[in-house]
């Protein structure tokens, strides 16, 4: 079942991209091999690149994790593509701590979309909104991202957690860089932020854990649209950092 020697490109490619889908419905190894009647082992040497799979065996996987036949196959796509990773997810997800540790990994520069937003500006980030308004900002984030991503120059990138509710950005985003949405419990969420010192969600509002409640639920959906989603909920940074790692291939 195992072939010594370099991973076959064709291989290596159909073993990232199970691996991504796997990772994206949020399905371990074990929920995988049940649904498509295969062994455990069998699917961990397949996403590990060095499965010698039949074409009836890889139906049967295509066909447990909802995807055509033709998208595991397809020759892969030069890494140049799409060279920026694009962390998601609300504030408190780790996209700060992860994005530093993916890039010292990848050793590429790390990026944070609100911080260039806010030196384009020359304002603080608050004080563009209270100005400007939301508008103004989404404006800014779009023409900041666009001159990102048009260097196609790799690095890892944090972007504020509402860019997916603005379409546009968003399918600019996805189009032109690897997407990871990292997930977490709103507990995890609240809690991560007030352990940086911020009371700012207690004191000005009160509700303020149902409104986060809202924001999740009206976001998930197209936070589920990312190429990879990591639920960080019960992992330390380092494991996050590995999990995005293996996740991009």
């Amino acid at each position: 079942m195992t072939s010594p020697g370099p991973l076959d490109p064709l291989l290596d490619a159909l073993g990232r991209r199970v691996r991504q889908r796997r990772l994206h419905l949020g399905l371990t190894l074990r929920d995988l091999a049940e649904r498509a009647a295969l062994s455990p082992r069998f699917l961990m040497e397949v996403e590990a690149g060095r499965g010698n799979i039949s074409l009836r065996r890889l139906a049967a996987i295509a066909h447990a994790l909802g995807a055509e036949l033709a998208e595991l196959v397809a020759a892969p796509r030069p890494e140049a593509g799409r060279p920026m990773v694009a962390l998601l997810g609300l504030r408190g997800a780790g996209k700060t701590t992860v994005g530093r540790g993916l890039a010292r990994r990848l050793k590429v520069p790390f990026l944070e979309l609100d911080t260039v937003i806010a030196e384009r500006a020359g304002l603080a980030l608050g004080e563009v909104f209270s100005l400007y308004g939301e508008d103004y900002y989404r404006r800014l984030e779009r023409e900041v991202l666009t001159d990102l991503l048009s260097r196609a120059r790799p690095g890892v990138i944090a972007v504020g957690g509402g860019l997916v509710t603005a379409p546009d950005t968003f399918a600019l985003l996805r189009r032109n860089a690897v997407t990871v949405w990292l997930r977490a419990r709103p507990v995890d969420y609240w809690n991560r932020v007030m352990k940086q010192g911020d009371q700012r969600p207690m004191k000005e509002h009160p509700q303020a854990r149902d409104a986060l409640r809202d924001i999740i639920a009206k976001r998930e959906p197209l936070y589920r649209q990312a190429d990879l989603t990591v639920d960080t909920t019960s992992l330390t940074v380092a494991q996050a950092v590995a999990a995005v790692a293996e996740g991009i291939g």
